[in-house]
């Protein structure tokens, strides 16, 4: 019986010009829009820093009257300059009597004291080093069972919270929105339901601000070593008498 001749895969076709052209544009874009971005940003930030310090500068030591032109930087390294001293300040025995005196003046004034003390604590939980940050990056099953969402875990919940709920052991959850990772929601979810994530925080938020585009690299744990498998010998032929 004659053979059937094999079908031949049809090969895809090749891509015009203009796909061509398409492609390379958006290869061009991933790579040229990152650090044109980044450039601006910082371009802009040293230019609004410059433009609300160096007023302040007494006119006899403004650059512009000194040499004849702004120092591009000027503002931003007379604030960096300022900021570190009023750390060190602050962390001295007159320093912390000071901005005591400064904070309790502001909490004798009704309408600046609820603004001072939320910026002080989105502030602090920005920028603070004692521990008091995200634990870790997490998933939790929201906003139903079987959809699962990325968050971060804050820390135990303590107090009324979990009398209430009949639960003593939840944890404090905060579930971030895309793109913008500085809203979202409060959840208080019991520590079975969460999964814990390898990746670090700042993996998971780059993963939340590019809405998944953005995937930080996984290397599965490797499999434990099975017992050795045992070749079977050769086969004996029996003699039948």
């Amino acid at each position: 019986m004659a053979r059937k001749p094999a079908r031949r895969t049809p090969r895809p076709p090749k891509p015009t010009l203009l796909q061509r052209l398409r492609t390379d544009f958006l290869t061009g874009l991933v790579v040229v829009l990152p650090m044109f971005l980044t450039v601006y940003l910082v371009w802009g930030a040293i230019h609004f820093i410059d433009a609300r310090v160096v007023p302040l500068i007494p006119a006899r030591y403004n650059p512009e009257n000194v040499f004849g032109r702004n120092i591009l930087g000027l503002g931003l390294v007379i604030f960096v300059t300022f900021t570190t001293l009023a750390g060190a300040l602050a962390k001295g025995f007159v320093g912390r009597k000071v901005v005591q005196a400064g904070e309790g003046l502001v909490e004798r004034t009704p309408i600046v004291r609820g603004l001072y003390n939320g910026i002080k604590q989105i502030v602090e939980t920005l920028f603070s080093q004692s521990g008091t940050s995200f634990q870790k990056a997490c998933l939790v099953q929201y906003p139903r069972q079987g959809l699962w969402a990325v968050a971060f875990v804050a820390t135990d919940t303590r107090g009324e919270i979990p009398a209430k709920v009949g639960e003593p052991d939840l944890v404090s959850v905060f579930l971030p929105t895309t793109p913008n990772p500085t809203s979202g929601f409060l959840l208080f979810v019991p520590r079975r339901d969460i999964l814990p994530l390898d990746m670090s925080l700042e993996e998971a938020a780059k993963l939340i601000i590019s809405a998944g585009l953005v995937t930080p690299p996984f290397h599965a744990p490797a499999a434990p070593p099975g017992p050795p498998s045992v070749e079977p010998g050769p086969r004996v032929a029996k003699l039948v008498t």
